[in-house]
C-alpha cells in the first residue's frame, strides 16, 4: 500500500496495490498490521455501505461529538465520488479547511480521515456504492450535520442543484453549531 499524506495532518489518501490475472484482481484495502507501520493507529469496529442511485447526490457535511467521535477509512466500490474532509479542529492551523479527492471503483483509492472532521462526497456517477470503516459505533445524539454549501467552509462539490436526503437538506452552518472533540 502506498500512503500519501495531505495538507491536512492526518487525512492520507491510501493507495491499495492491485494484483492482476487472467481471472481478474485481488486487492488488500485494510491489513492493521500495514496501517499500525505507517502511524495510522485505528481499530475499527464497523463497516457501513451507502449507495446513491444518482449522480449530483452530496452526503454531506457529518460528524459526531465526542465521546463518539468517528474517525473513517473511505472507499468507493461502484461509481465514483468526490470525497471530502473538513478539519474542524479549532486548535489546529488548518481549521475549517478541508481536502478533496475523487475516490472510484477504478482507481481504488481510499481516504483515510480521523477524529476532528467532518465527512462528506458527492456521487459523480449513476450508481454510486461508497464503503467505509468507522472506529466508534453511530450515536443519534451525538451526530451533527453541516451545510453542505456553508460559506465559511467553500467547498467546490461541482454540482449546483445537488440531490440532498431530508437531514441534510436542513443542516445548520458550521457558526452555529457546537463541536466538542
Amino acid at each position: 500500500m502506498n500512503f500519501i499524506k495531505t495538507k491536512l495532518d492526518g487525512v492520507v489518501i491510501v493507495e491499495p496495490r492491485a494484483f492482476s490475472d487472467n481471472r481478474g484482481w485481488f486487492m488488500e484495502t485494510y491489513n492493521k498490521a500495514v496501517f499500525d507501520k505507517n502511524g495510522l493507529l485505528y481499530d475499527f469496529i464497523q463497516d457501513n455501505h451507502s449507495y446513491s442511485m444518482a449522480k449530483g447526490t452530496v452526503r454531506a457535511l457529518h460528524l459526531q461529538n465526542a465521546p463518539y467521535a468517528q474517525a473513517k477509512l473511505v472507499r468507493c466500490v461502484r461509481g465514483a465520488i468526490f470525497d471530502v474532509a473538513v478539519n474542524l479542529r479549532k486548535d489546529s492551523p488548518t481549521y475549517k479547511q478541508w481536502v478533496g479527492v475523487e475516490l472510484s471503483a477504478e482507481n481504488r483509492k481510499q481516504l483515510m480521515i480521523p477524529r476532528g472532521f467532518a465527512h462528506g462526497f458527492v456521487t459523480l456517477t449513476d450508481n454510486t456504492e461508497v464503503c467505509y470503516k468507522v472506529d466508534n459505533p453511530y450515536n443519534k445524539d451525538s451526530e451533527i450535520g453541516i451545510i453542505y454549501n456553508d460559506p465559511d467552509i467553500g467547498i467546490d462539490w461541482g454540482v449546483d442543484d445537488p440531490i440532498l436526503s431530508d437531514k441534510d437538506r436542513v443542516a445548520t452552518i458550521l457558526k452555529d453549531c457546537v463541536i466538542t472533540w
